[in-house]
């Protein structure tokens, strides 16, 4: 039985990991990490703690669904005291966070994705054949999320345009834009929008688009239920306690 501690415990995604993973035959909860009090029940069985070092002593992997920050510390913690898999879905990192989870996984094993459903891992797939394929259509990506998203775009928003700059031989730096407004002139040819729309309670949609003058062709993607990263997220932790260091992929999980 694989023992899980969830860093983020009190978030939307946590709840639904720790819902998840009650009833699981391969694995199970042994440790929670919190700062903020829980609005819900919690097996008995289960260590609480607010402490990273007690986390991640505790457990087989970590699965992090948390804040910038708060990955950032996990990733610390890990490196120094205790090595361990960890599966993060966090988003909106820093250039040096990211660079941390590179370092941090020439020690442990490491699937970082900021998305961990199936659907996006294909979309991914989609967005880099179709980016090739036509490459003089331009390529336009529109994120929308909940009025209470913190990041944008979104980072499956940025994923996606990753793909598809790639796969044109691009740096996505130089060819991102992430606003238009006033006299900006035209369109330059390897532009590649990002855009971000927040309201209500959506989950997440994301359409890629590409545009040619007589035809265009839109990739769409919506997520329902936050249930879907939760199950990926597990089914990522399950796959990745197997796996020797490195950093790896939703898509080497599954395979695509």
């Amino acid at each position: 039985m694989i023992k899980v501690g969830i860093h983020g415990s009190t978030g939307r995604v946590g709840k639904l990991l720790i819902e998840n993973l009650k009833n699981d035959k391969n694995a199970k909860i042994t440790t929670l990490h919190a700062i903020e009090e829980f609005d819900f029940t919690v097996n008995k069985d289960i260590l609480i703690t607010n402490d990273v070092k007690t986390l991640l002593e505790s457990v087989d992997i970590v699965i992090d669904f948390t804040l910038p920050k708060g990955t950032e510390t996990l990733l610390e913690n890990a490196i120094k005291e205790s090595p361990k898999p960890l599966v993060i879905g966090t988003t909106g990192l820093t250039p040096h966070q990211k660079n941390l989870i590179l370092e941090a996984s020439k020690y442990m094993p490491i699937l970082y994705a900021t998305n961990m459903s199936l659907g996006v891992a294909v979309l991914n797939k989609l967005t880099s054949l179709a980016s090739k394929i036509l490459d003089d259509f331009d390529i336009e990506i529109v994120e929308q999320h909940h009025r209470y998203k913190k990041d944008a775009p979104s980072g499956t928003a940025l994923t996606l345009a990753e793909f598809a700059a790639n796969a044109r031989g691009l740096d996505l730096d130089k060819v991102r834009v992430s606003g238009r407004d006033g006299e900006i002139g035209a369109r330059s040819k390897d532009e590649i929008a990002v855009m971000a729309l927040r309201g209500g309670d959506i989950v997440g949609r994301h359409t890629v688009g590409f545009y040619n003058d007589g035809e265009y062709i839109e990739l769409n993607h919506t997520a329902t239920s936050r249930d879907t990263f939760a199950k990926g997220a597990i089914k990522a932790a399950k796959w990745l306690i197997n796996q020797p260091n490195g950093l790896y992929k939703i898509t080497d999980c599954l395979g695509i």
